[in-house]
């Protein structure tokens, strides 16, 4: 029970920090503006999140173009670091060398998480009419990943079902990610 108590609070702390990590990551490859004087809530409240983590990081791993580096580093550490703790409590004998790969499996299941989260928030910002400044910020995310299913999927009646079809192929991404996970570590 302790076990269950410690793995959901550290699953709620590194969701949060690390899928705010990744968001930086992604809201930066975009350039989105996050500044305080770009009026971005969204952006500040990432900032505040990631900044006691990605700054230090920033100092010793340059950006990959535009990848920021030590956003991504950031949030594989936090899924290092949850994977770690909870492997110690559990008294786990051997399979310490898992761990990193348990990592990045971390972060590519909150990477697919997150987009679908983006998505359905998008639609249902589509549904209301709205001219709030996160509408135009959660518009920048996910229109990119939408503009090349709309190009295959016409509209039906009007209505765009291009989301249907990205919140589709993310489930479906999740599927394969965890059919992945389990052939690497289930050692076939």
């Amino acid at each position: 029970m302790l076990y269950q108590i410690i793995s959901l609070l550290l699953e709620v702390v590194v969701g949060v920090v690390g899928g705010a990590s990744l968001l930086r990551l992604y809201m930066q490859f975009l350039r989105i503006p996050m500044s305080v004087r770009s009026g971005n809530p969204l952006g500040r409240f990432v900032f505040a999140l990631t900044d006691w983590i990605v700054l230090p990081l920033r100092r010793v791993l340059p950006a990959m173009g535009a990848l920021d580096t030590a956003s991504l580093v950031a949030a594989f550490l936090l899924q290092l670091a949850k994977f770690a703790l909870l492997w110690l409590i559990a008294g786990a004998g051997g399979g310490l060398f898992f761990l990193p790969v348990l990592a990045v499996f971390g972060l590519l299941s909150m990477a697919i998480s997150g987009l679908t989260v983006a998505v359905i928030v998008y639609a249902v910002l589509s549904w209301v009419p709205t001219s709030s400044v996160m509408t135009g910020v959660i518009a920048r995310l996910v229109e990119p990943l939408l503009r090349p299913i709309r190009r295959i999927l016409p509209l039906v009646g009007g209505i765009d079902l291009s989301p249907l079809a990205l919140l589709l192929l993310l489930q479906v991404a999740a599927i394969v990610l965890g059919g992945w996970q389990g052939g690497v570590l289930g050692g076939g």
